[in-house]
């Protein structure tokens, strides 16, 4: 029987993987070996000696040295595929990746283990209107779903509890040590290469939608593939949600170019939105994060000036002597989510602001909002 799948739109396509531990090394040793020639990665850890029993892509050499992974899968999937093309994103999905660079991807695959990246994951895609696969491994079990703007959104499945407790997490690190620790064999690397292969199966469904229309393949967007190993069961579970009123996947479009770098001040961005609109009242939002200028205790006994994004609050209290010894309820942080013209620091450039490279910038105006994309 023939293959389905187009090897020339396979090699074409824009893939983006979020992720690249055990279930990222596996989806990608697979996306290599089907000749996909156009791959970001995205992941801001280095290599561990403890990622070594269950990452294909990765060495000991790595791991003495400290690289990170998103170098290290980059050269061995080239020694795979020289014909790969490969963009490392060092950095947070939450932060770090451009909308600009999510709108030129087909699908993004991700391999990530907190529910907060799958929420930001998502919050980007459904913003570019850009299907994406999800999968979760732990022990001998593991998940596999896919998400398609105006189908189905993984903030909706969560639900408002679900909403609150993004920040909970237990990675795969976590998972190992603990089975280390009781003298267990991790099969981490087991269920990775089950679960990963499945992410890339429904990511080639989706490059391929004719497949979909026809009734000729079948994708598991709204439905939750579950495989436990121990037993030998696989069973697919209902999951899908998608209300109309949801904020995170309102789509951002139009999207307009403008000759704005991360390299420039507030001050200039401004001025240039104002000559590319032709409007002078005009404000960008730094909707996924915001500025802090200071940080005080609510008794006002102390102040710090942080001058960063919210992002980085956290480690610069930590680090301060005097800051560090009051608990988190007992401090106030004076933020800023909008810069316009009565910004007080407008020679701060919108890469100091938080702000990444390739990013889509959303404006108002007295006339509505705008979308517009840097450089």
């Amino acid at each position: 029987m023939n293959s389905p799948f187009s090897q020339q739109r396979i090699a074409s396509a824009h893939i983006m993987v979020v992720g690249c531990g055990a279930l990222g090394n596996e989806v990608l040793k697979n996306l290599a070996l089907l000749g996909a020639e156009h791959l970001t990665v995205v992941d801001f850890d280095r290599v561990e000696t403890g990622n070594l029993n269950r990452c294909v892509l990765f060495r000991k050499e790595d791991a003495d040295a400290g690289r990170y992974k998103v170098d290290v899968v980059a050269g061995r999937l080239r020694e795979i595929n020289p014909q790969m093309e490969i963009r490392s994103v060092c950095g947070d999905i939450a932060y770090d990746v451009g909308l600009g660079l999510l709108r030129e991807m087909d699908v993004v695959i991700g391999c990530v283990d907190s529910r907060w990246a799958r929420y930001c994951i998502n919050r980007h895609c459904m913003r570019c209107g850009i299907p994406w696969v999800d999968g979760g491994i732990d022990l001998l079990e593991g998940t596999a779903r896919v998400f398609r703007p105006g189908r189905n959104c993984y903030a909706c499945n969560l639900g408002p509890e679900g909403l609150k407790d993004l920040a909970r997490r237990m990675p795969c690190a976590g998972i190992i040590r603990r089975n280390e620790e009781a003298g267990k064999a991790p099969t981490t690397s087991v269920i990775a290469s089950i679960i990963g292969a499945v992410e890339v199966q429904e990511a080639l469904k989706l490059l391929h939608p004719e497949l979909l229309d026809s009734g000729e393949a079948t994708s598991l967007c709204g439905q939750m593939f579950y495989y436990e190993g121990m037993n030998l069961t696989t069973r697919g579970v209902a999951f899908e949600a998608y209300d109309e009123s949801c904020a995170v996947h309102d789509r951002w479009e139009p999207v307009r170019k403008m000759p704005l770098a991360v390299g420039m001040t507030a001050a200039e961005a401004l001025q240039t939105i104002r000559d590319g609109l032709a409007q002078q009242e005009v404000a960008f939002g730094l909707h996924d994060d915001c500025f802090i200028d200071f940080v005080e205790g609510r008794e006002q006994t102390v102040r710090r000036q942080v001058m960063r994004p919210g992002r980085a609050v956290a480690d610069f209290v930590e680090q301060d002597s005097e800051l560090s010894g009051i608990p988190f309820s007992g401090l106030y942080q004076h933020e800023y989510r909008m810069i316009d013209g009565s910004f007080p620091y407008q020679t701060l450039t919108l890469a100091e602001l938080g702000i990444p490279e390739h990013d889509v910038l959303q404006v108002t105006t007295r006339r509505g909002d705008y979308y517009i994309e840097t450089e």
